[in-house]
């Protein structure tokens, strides 16, 4: 397959380029680290005013009716600053599953205030188990006479601390299929009983919650798609966010490679650039190659979701597991090639190789999606 990008989604870099590197430089990155906010009021505006809220949102509730090629080009960039704050857990994870499972009620609540940056929406879906499949989802929702009742723990729950509203995944029927019995549900964030306390991480960037609910209670209509039937929504929101955070790893390796090598070319050693002996070339060449091939498998799972491709799971399974490797080792080797240097607060590169660590593991690492995708070609 032929691929490239078109003249508006080139013109959509450049324009994101210029904006992140002006309004997110790495002082401000670091500044949003030490707040549980993760990003200011006027920066959360600026997003909305760009559009990229409602990217690949219908144009109905305020989007811009864009595909997913279009969003890979826009979190590679967002990939590139470490841009911090709640985009990803409102934009690909509680909105999409709104967007995916939702009533036309529940989209027109609350949709068009997301896409406007007036809301911010999270998703609960991991437990204690740390499973990320179907079977992992066990917190009961039992009914009551006026409509539910949400007891357990999530954990991992990304941006739960500023979410307006959360999508919990909940169990509510068992059986031996795991896949049946999951719903999901629409909690505002005020509901009694549930609290979401943030939890400390090794990537400071990206805010993770535990959210405990005590005998949570939901009328009827908070019941987000239909009753036993949410994994099917939840699993086609999963490999659609799975896909955008391989973009965003993707730029965070492009802007580490870029950084090694400029770094090669200037810092001398024994009366010459680094980057002049085959050590480092060697190095410098191999993170090349890792950034491509995730980049191909990336702009492949892209286009599938754009297709509503009968492959989008596979797609996004082989892209996560080369892609969780591939930011790992293009970090590490960026700071290997920066020496001691490399390793230093004041030196961005810590921000970036906290980042792959974490995504590294954010929706299953590489081992998981192997299995996956070894189960999804009938191995």
């Amino acid at each position: 397959m032929d691929f490239g990008f078109s003249q508006e989604q080139e013109l959509l870099r450049a324009t994101a380029r210029k904006f992140l590197e002006s309004e997110c430089p790495s002082a401000w990155v670091r500044a949003r680290m030490e707040e549980p906010a993760g990003t200011t009021p006027e920066f959360w505006a600026r997003l909305a005013e760009q559009g990229w809220l409602g990217l690949v949102y219908p144009e109905e509730y305020g989007g811009s009716g864009l595909g997913f090629v279009d969003l890979t080009v826009l979190m590679e960039e967002m990939g590139r600053v470490v841009m911090p704050g709640p985009f990803f857990s409102t934009v690909l994870l509680g909105g999409l599953a709104i967007l995916e499972a939702g009533s036309a009620a529940q989209k027109t609540a609350w949709l068009p205030r997301l896409i406007a940056g007036e809301a911010r929406a999270a998703l609960a879906w991991t437990e204690p188990n740390a499973r990320w499949d179907a079977a992992g989802i066990t917190l009961p929702a039992r009914p009551a006479a006026d409509g539910w009742v949400l007891t357990g723990t999530k954990l991992f729950v990304l941006d739960a601390h500023l979410a307006d509203v959360l999508v919990v995944a909940a169990r509510t029927a068992e059986g031996p299929e795991p896949e049946r019995g999951v719903s999901l549900f629409l909690v505002p964030r005020d509901t009694p009983g549930l609290e979401a306390r943030l939890l400390p991480t090794m990537d400071q960037t990206r805010k993770l919650c535990e959210v405990r609910l005590q005998d949570v209670r939901v009328p009827a209509e908070a019941l987000l798609g239909p009753r036993d039937g949410g994994w099917a929504p939840l699993a086609r929101v999963i490999d659609r966010a799975t896909v955008a955070l391989c973009a965003e790893m993707c730029g965070g390796a492009q802007k580490v490679l870029e950084m090694s090598t400029e770094y090669a070319k200037v810092r001398v050693a024994f009366g010459r650039p680094i980057g002049s002996y085959q050590g480092v070339k060697h190095k410098a060449a191999d993170m090349l190659v890792e950034v491509e091939n995730a980049k191909s498998l990336t702009y492949y799972a892209a286009w599938a979701v754009d297709e509503d491709s009968p492959e989008v799971p596979l797609a996004a399974s082989m892209a996560k597991a080369y892609c969780s490797d591939a930011y790992r080792r293009v970090a590490g080797d960026g700071i290997q090639i920066h020496g001691g240097i490399g390793f230093t607060w004041e030196h961005d590169l810590h921000l970036y190789f906290k980042r792959a660590k974490s995504s590294e593991f954010t929706f299953g690492d590489a081992t998981y999606h192997r299995e996956r995708v070894a189960r999804l070609i009938g191995l």
